[in-house]
């Protein structure tokens, strides 16, 4: 299908949009849309959240009659199925718009090529895979939530520079200065969900808010994985259990009157297959989140969790915050036990960006085996 000169352009900037639903949509994907009328924006819009409505719908009602003839590009495809609202390819069919330029074919099997056949069989003209990479990576949760069934996991670490995360004596905060922290709360903001060990959350008692940005209402869910259900009923988490979701990972077997005397606090209790010496199985804890409609976990827990994942095959972006102070080997460790004992067994990333936030140096990382 034949390409116009500005079609880079516009998507760049429906992707732009996009990204301003991440965090805030889930299940849905996070879908931009602009409507362009000879070389000017008429029309756009983001997916809003809670999932509804969706991009075009906003971007179709901005651009109002003067739809007919334009260019629409979407960052995902148009869905093609009755949910609670009509299916986004009829509403461009019907606002008689005459071209569609897609980046990226929607997995779900309601859809999945669908849409496209909608506006095709309407004459409209279809062009397919514009910026297919940077779309699959803005919903790369979304992608693995409908086509292996558990959510993206972000590891976030923040150590001195030869790699401790904590003194001798447990002190850790703060390690990063504050434009480091203050881009944690955006990382935060931008995921369905953080996750911490039980660890972390009883030598911590951290609340895992968004705090200080303005952004009271992006507050991700709260997710412990805390098999035998130790965690404090006083501690700040499952204070604020009932204003900021709270979700407890445990393994099968937990004790029935803490099991519900935390349902009664409205904690959601998710029950995870777990190993012989009682821990938690990382990739079935994945499943249930998937199955629970979560896309992207932002995990921030300590060096035993974060190894786990990564033993676990599970981090898919890794991001490395790096302070300049020198703590000693006698500090414990950004990673735990991970029994590798050769290196062409160790797990390896790739850098993918780079970055001085403040006084720290940001690091992210993609696995290379993938």
């Amino acid at each position: 299908m034949f390409a116009l000169p500005h079609d880079e352009r516009w998507m760049r900037l429906a992707l732009s949009l996009a990204e301003r639903g991440l965090g805030r949509v889930w299940p849905n994907p996070a879908v931009g849309c602009v409507i362009v009328k000879d070389g000017k924006l008429i029309g756009r819009g983001w997916t809003q959240p809670g999932g509804r409505p969706h991009a075009e719908t906003v971007a179709l009602a901005q651009a109002g009659a003067d739809a007919r003839g334009a260019t629409a590009y979407v960052t995902l495809e148009p869905c093609a199925h009755h949910g609670k609202t009509p299916p986004c390819a009829t509403a461009l069919v019907e606002a008689g718009v005459a071209r569609v330029v897609c980046a990226l074919e929607d997995p779900d099997s309601r859809v999945s090529g669908q849409g496209f056949d909608i506006l095709r069989d309407a004459g409209i003209h279809v062009k397919t895979d514009e910026l297919m990479e940077e779309a699959s990576g803005l919903n790369q949760g979304f992608l693995l939530a409908k086509t292996i069934g558990r959510p993206m996991f972000t590891l976030k670490m923040a150590s001195s520079i030869d790699g401790r995360i904590a003194t001798a004596r447990g002190e850790s905060r703060w390690i990063t200065g504050p434009e480091a922290r203050r881009h944690v709360h955006i990382m935060r903001a931008k995921h369905d969900a953080v996750l911490i060990g039980a660890g972390t959350a009883r030598h911590d008692d951290p609340l895992l808010d968004v705090r200080d940005m303005g952004m009271d209402d992006a507050n991700p869910v709260r997710i412990i994985l805390d098999g035998g259900l130790s965690l404090s009923l006083t501690s700040r988490l499952a204070r604020t259990a009932q204003t900021t979701p709270l979700w407890i990972c445990h393994r099968e077997g937990a004790d029935k009157a803490r099991m519900k005397t935390w349902k009664e606090i409205g904690v959601n209790l998710i029950e995870v297959a777990h190993g012989e010496t009682g821990e938690l199985d990382l990739q079935d804890m994945a499943i249930q989140l998937g199955k629970r409609g979560i896309t992207r976990v932002l995990c921030e827990g300590g060096g035993q969790v974060a190894s786990s994942m990564i033993s676990a095959d599970l981090v898919d972006v890794l991001v490395t915050f790096t302070a300049g102070m020198a703590i000693g080997s006698e500090g414990a460790s950004v990673f735990g036990p991970m029994q590798t004992d050769a290196l062409q067994d160790a797990p390896r990333f790739k850098l993918t960006s780079s970055r001085i936030v403040g006084v720290d140096i940001m690091n992210v990382w993609k696995p290379s085996a993938r």
